[in-house]
């Protein structure tokens, strides 16, 4: 049973399968036959509408191939139009050229024709000159001959002068050469003469009133400063306290400070001995203090002398400030400040360097307000002229040269640099203000008690100024008088005359100013005297 149904099964589904695959063969003629006639179709319209698309290309073709023939015939219509008009333009240019061509050949026609005229001029001239040189070359030798003849005359001439004279050539011409320097020498002694007074009269009047006036508006106080300093004593056991035991107190003490200890028999005394008068008072200082505390010996003395060179560190600042607000001098750096007043412990031929400083101060601000300069310039310049001065000890150069690079460095003006180191002439002097520096420094060191000097230099430098002097041909005598400041000079009146009395005067001065270094100026008066001695018997 089963496998009659499964046969029956077998044989359904081929015949299915049959039948399928009859119809689907069926379907797919049909739909092949519709699919071709749908595809004529779409082919045949297709066909039509490309027929009609290229017809009207065609005609779009033929439009555009009309309007560009029309454009290239217009444009080749213009192009030709350009070109007859460039022609027309050639053709008017040739013209022109032709013209100008015609016209150079006219100026050339001319220029040949002058030339032509002035070759012929050239060579008329040429044929004068040729009889002109003949001329010269016999005027040449009429006039060789008479030069010679000239010659002989002159010969001739001088020997007759020679034999009338007494007189060679060449004593007759140093004859005449003398006179003439004689005679040039008086001229120029005497216009020099005018000269020189009026300008004196006038300089010499403006100084002395700016001079004058600076001197009378200033007034300055002046203390003598020594290069040792006392101390006293409660008894005479405290020397013996200040020396300790084997010497090791006042050991210790010069150690410190830098400063000899002169314990001799002197009742009460110690003498402190210091180059440096800044360290003098340090150690003046320290042992005021150890001899009222009683406390004698090596650790207290350094701890004593360390607080006083820190106070006076202190009060040196302050006396800085001081001289700058007396000044009225503002702005300088606080180095330079605590420099100015170390200056308070120094001195210059027994003159407090300082004090000098706050006079040349005033005495340049006083000239420059007369002169119409810059006061505070002047001012600051003169104040800060000897700042070298206080560390000229511990540096090696002239202290002017020292100042100038300590401004310099802090912060001062070039010219006010330049005035600092010129003032001793270390730098020639190239300024307003470093003349007045220099001038103002002179001043107040020249004047009367302002400062000491020693005998021996003093009797030294009248001795070089007299030698000076009496060096010079023709002074007889010289005498140095008013403490150096003037010199009086007797000539020989045969041997000078009134006009080289004053010439020798000026070359007297000119050797003094270029030998000796003094403060101010010396006054040279050279006197000539004729003196005429009778007898009567």
């Amino acid at each position: 049973m089963s496998l009659a149904v499964f046969f029956a099964a077998i044989i359904g589904i081929v015949l299915g399968a049959s039948a399928g695959y009859v119809l689907h063969n069926y379907i797919t003629s049909k739909r092949t036959a519709g699919a071709k006639d749908l595809a004529e179709r779409i082919l045949d319209e297709a066909r039509k509408e490309g027929q009609a698309q290229r017809k009207e290309y065609m005609l779009q073709a033929q439009d555009e191939i009309l309007r560009l023939k029309k454009e290239m015939e217009k444009d080749i219509e213009a192009d030709f139009k350009d070109q007859e008009r460039d022609l027309k333009e050639q053709e008017s240019d040739l013209r022109e050229q032709k013209r100008e061509l015609k016209q150079k050949e006219t100026r050339n026609q001319e220029k040949e024709e002058r030339l032509d005229k002035k070759i012929e001029t050239v060579n008329s001239k040429e044929s004068e000159l040729l009889v002109l040189e003949k001329q010269l070359s016999q005027t040449e030798r009429e006039l060789e001959d008479r030069s010679e003849e000239i010659d002989e005359l002159k010969v001739q001439h001088v020997q007759k002068l020679e034999e009338i004279s007494g007189l060679t050539v060449d004593e007759a011409r140093q004859h005449i050469l003398d006179e003439v320097e004689a005679q040039t020498k008086h001229e120029a002694a005497k216009r020099i003469r005018q000269i020189e007074t009026e300008a004196k009269e006038t300089g010499d009047r403006k100084a002395r009133e700016i001079l004058a006036t600076a001197v009378q508006r200033y007034a300055g106080d002046f203390v003598s400063e020594q290069t040792v300093a006392t101390v006293a004593l409660p008894s005479e056991d405290m020397k013996g306290r200040i020396i300790g035991r084997e010497g090791r107190n006042i050991r210790a003490l010069e150690a410190a400070t830098g400063v000899d200890l002169i314990i001799d028999d002197t009742p009460e005394t110690v003498v402190l001995s210091a180059f440096s008068p800044l360290r003098r008072q340090v150690a003046k200082l320290a042992l005021e203090r150890l001899i009222s505390d009683g406390r004698i010996h090596p650790a207290r003395i350094e701890d004593v002398v360390r607080k006083v060179e820190q106070e006076m560190d202190v009060k040196v600042r302050e006396i800085g400030e001081q001289a700058t607000f007396d000044a009225g001098v503002h702005g300088i750096h606080p180095e330079l400040v605590r420099l100015l007043g170390q200056l308070q412990y120094r001195t210059s031929f027994s003159q407090n360097v300082l004090q000098h400083s706050l006079e040349v101060c005033s005495l340049c601000g006083i000239m420059a307000a007369e002169l119409g300069l810059d006061v505070k310039k002047a001012k600051r310049a003169g104040l800060l002229h000897d700042i070298g001065k206080a560390v000229d000890h511990e540096v090696e150069g002239p202290h002017a040269l020292i100042g100038a690079d300590l401004a310099k460095k802090y912060g001062e003006s070039k010219e006010l640099v330049h005035a600092i180191a010129a003032h001793h002439e270390d730098v020639a002097p190239t300024t307003t203000l470093a003349v007045l520096v220099q001038a103002a420094d002179s001043l107040s060191g020249a004047r009367p008690g302002a400062r000491k000097e020693l005998l021996e230099n003093y009797v030294k430098r009248l001795e070089e100024l007299e030698e000076i002097a009496t060096s010079f041909d023709g002074v007889d005598k010289a005498y140095a008088i008013q403490a150096g400041r003037e010199i009086r000079i007797m000539v020989d009146s045969e041997r000078v005359d009134d006009d080289r009395t004053y010439m020798l005067c000026r070359d007297i001065s000119k050797k003094i100013e270029d030998n000796l270094t003094y403060p101010g100026q010396i006054r040279v008066i050279c006197i000539r005297e004729r003196r005429a001695v009778g007898y009567a018997k």
